[in-house]
């Protein structure tokens, strides 16, 4: 452990406050949630609870080599986030802006392929079955009127 204390720890493109524990830091880049930052650190072989700003560059760099290859890791399929996915068909996991960009090609995909969710995408409908009769309603909201009293 290095004795000298780092207030901003830069991993995989995010700047993370270094007073924060290991787990909380790494659960504040996207992709990453609480339980994963945990799996993470025992892996990594360091205490859940350690300040993200005594480690040392080296295993700055071991944490972030292991965010980068989770799919290559040997933990589970069911703890990464893109599983089968449709191009290739392996399981993967997103980091960061990466699960936007896919996110947005799969919503394109969805409407180019016309499909029932692609069409409410397109129209900006509510996508998952929701109802629609009162809420989600933009523009000018029509209420019930009263009747004049006379």
């Amino acid at each position: 452990m290095a004795t000298e204390f780092k207030h901003i720890v830069r991993i995989i493109d995010k700047d993370l406050d270094g007073s924060k524990t290991l787990v909380d830091a790494l659960s504040d880049i996207k992709g990453v949630g609480l339980r994963l930052a945990g799996i993470i650190s025992e892996k990594v072989g360091l205490s859940p609870w350690t300040r993200i700003g005594y480690l040392s560059s080296e295993k700055i760099e071991e944490i972030e080599n292991m965010i980068k290859n989770l799919d290559k890791s040997g933990l589970p399929a069911w703890l990464l986030n893109r599983r089968r996915d449709i191009e290739t068909g392996e399981d993967r996991h997103l980091i960061s802006s990466d699960i936007d960009l896919q996110v947005k090609a799969d919503i394109e995909r969805e409407k180019a392929l016309r499909s029932w969710r692609g069409y409410r995408h397109a129209y900006g409908l509510k996508v998952r079955g929701q109802r629609t009769r009162t809420t989600g309603r933009t523009g000018k909201t029509v209420g019930v009127a009263k009747k004049k009293r006379g």
